[in-house]
C-alpha cells in the first residue's frame, strides 16, 4: 500500500515561538469588537442627524422620525458599552506596561 512520505523537518535551534497569552488575546478581540461598535454606534449617530435635517427641511413625516430614533436608540444601545468596554482595555493595557516597567 503506497502512503505519502512525510517530509523530514530539520531542526534550526531555534525555539517554537511562545503560545499567546489567553488573557491578551481575549482582550484584543474585545478592543476589536468594540471599536466595531463605536464606528456603527457613531455611525447611526451621523445618521441621525442627516435625517433630522433633511426632516426639518422637508417635513417630519413618520418614516424620517422612525429613522431617526431607531438611529439613535440603536446606536446609544451599541455605543455605550462600546466606550467603556473600549476604555477598560487600554486601562488593563496601561496597567500591563507600568507593572512591567
Amino acid at each position: 500500500m503506497w502512503s505519502p512520505r512525510q517530509p523530514v523537518r530539520k531542526t534550526t535551534g531555534v525555539p517554537p515561538p511562545p503560545e499567546p497569552d489567553p488573557v491578551l488575546a481575549r482582550r484584543r478581540r474585545i478592543e476589536r469588537v468594540a471599536g466595531l461598535a463605536q464606528r456603527i454606534g457613531y455611525g447611526l449617530f451621523a445618521l441621525a442627524i442627516v435625517v433630522f435635517v433633511v426632516g426639518f427641511a422637508v417635513g417630519f413625516t413618520p418614516p424620517v422620525v422612525t429613522v431617526v430614533v431607531v438611529a439613535l436608540v440603536v446606536g446609544s444601545v451599541l455605543l455605550a458599552p462600546a466606550i467603556v468596554a473600549g476604555y477598560a482595555v487600554k486601562a488593563a493595557d496601561r496597567e500591563d506596561r507600568e507593572r512591567d516597567a
